[in-house]
């Protein structure tokens, strides 16, 4: 059985006394933010939760942006990096800012964390600064199939932790200030046959649909889907659906069309929550 990477995310006692500085300290450095970060632990599950929400003065997270606003999508094997962006006000400016991804029902039972990449000795948010009082801060993070996507139970809806200090103390923390997803990597493939073929004659489409196991870290067929199969001339751009099937016990797929014309034949999935949409390399039919 594979080892769960958890995460033991900080207590608000922790986050509080780390972030709220006095007005009268606010002369003096700050205090690194990466200290707030949840850190990665293999031996134990997901230890306390991150703190409901909090705020003193009058510091705001304006919006949140995870990777580019796409989804995560996780294989089987190679992490998967992106950043997310926090961008914050404070009348005295921004000092720092960062987010943290958990997952689960609540967050007094999440199961799960990626927490920000950090370098020794340096802030966790690299942050550009729009005006006097505005400022993004962008973090690094890794999703990782061997460390902290550790099964298919994170597969889906994952929520945003985002914090952020102004350079006069002031705080905000925001338990789920917003949603992203983390998927499973899918596969789809595709091959049409005979080729060549005579105009009118039976072509069959064969094909599977498959998608990363986080459990076993392997590719296993997509069952019961509904998967278009499409059609796009030779010298056209654009594909058409021809028909809709199911994927069936295995991922697989098959069904027949007639031949008509030369072009490319392929397979189209439209994604779930859990799994993104993939669609097949197109098959070229040359039509006698």
């Amino acid at each position: 059985m594979r080892i769960r990477a958890t995460v033991a995310a900080v207590t608000g006692a922790v986050a509080l006394s780390a972030l709220a500085v006095p007005a009268a300290q606010a002369a003096d450095p700050l205090p690194d933010l990466s200290s707030l970060v949840p850190s990665t632990s293999k031996a134990a599950p997901f230890a306390a939760a991150a703190p409901a929400d909090e705020s003193e003065g009058d510091t705001k997270i304006k919006s949140v942006t995870v990777n580019g606003g796409k989804n995560i999508v996780v294989g089987t094997t190679v992490k998967k990096s992106f950043t997310v962006s926090v961008t914050a006000t404070d009348p005295k400016g921004i000092y720092d800012a960062f987010p943290v991804l958990w997952h689960g029902p609540d967050a007094e039972h999440a199961d799960g964390g990626i927490e920000p990449t950090t370098m020794d000795n340096e802030k966790v948010g690299k942050c550009t600064h729009s005006s006097a009082t505005t400022a993004t801060c962008k973090v690094t993070l890794v999703a990782d199939p061997q460390t902290n996507i550790y099964g298919n139970i994170l597969a889906g809806t994952w929520k945003v932790w985002a914090a952020a200090i102004g350079k006069d103390g002031d705080y905000v923390i925001r338990e789920a200030y917003k949603t992203t997803k983390v998927q499973r990597a899918s596969k789809l493939t595709v091959n049409a046959s005979p080729e060549p073929v005579k105009k009118g004659k039976t072509i069959t489409v064969t094909g599977k649909l498959s998608r990363a196991n986080w459990d076993d870290l392997k590719y296993h067929g997509y069952t019961n889907q509904s998967v278009k199969l499409q059609f796009r001339k030779k010298n056209s751009n654009t594909y058409t659906t021809v028909k809709t099937i199911k994927s069936n016990s295995t991922g697989a797929l098959k069904t027949t069309v007639k031949a008509s014309t030369d072009g490319y034949f392929r397979y189209s999935f439209a994604g779930t929550t859990t799994t993104p949409a993939v669609n097949a390399t197109g098959d070229f039919v040359d039509v006698k």
